[in-house]
């Protein structure tokens, strides 16, 4: 644990001066996003026909490791419960997300998330 705690330190000693305060807000945003604490309107629309097909409006999350031509939306919907969204994406379907409220975060110190129960994961045996 302390050899992380050093290196977190570190790089962020390292990369403290290569940033514009525009990248450590939007870096925060995000984690903040993916923390379900920002308000988020994802609307989904057909690029021919102008038409709206879907929005999705809630504390989500966008995904971060997703396929090509593809979109997963994970939403909180209260008391521990989510919802995941799986969009698929092609030449004449696109998406935009909204921020809906404001949201405080520094603009000269990253955020940094820690996780102990990800970092030593329940496993089940089957």
């Amino acid at each position: 644990m302390k050899k992380v705690l050093a290196l977190v330190i570190g790089l962020a000693i390292l990369f403290a001066g290569c940033s514009s305060d525009a990248d450590v807000v939007s870096a925060n945003l995000s984690k903040s996003a993916d923390q379900f604490e920002v308000l988020r309107r994802v609307v989904f629309y057909n690029g021919i026909t102008g038409d709206y097909m879907l929005t999705i409006e809630g504390y989500c999350s966008l995904g971060n490791y997703d396929e090509d031509r593809e979109l997963t939306v994970t939403c909180a919907v209260g008391d521990g419960n989510y919802k995941k969204h799986f969009l698929g994406l092609s030449d004449n379907v696109t998406y935009f997300v909204e921020q809906l409220n404001a949201q405080g975060v520094s603009k000269s110190h990253y955020r940094v998330v820690f996780k102990p129960s990800v970092i030593i994961p329940d496993a089940d045996v089957r």
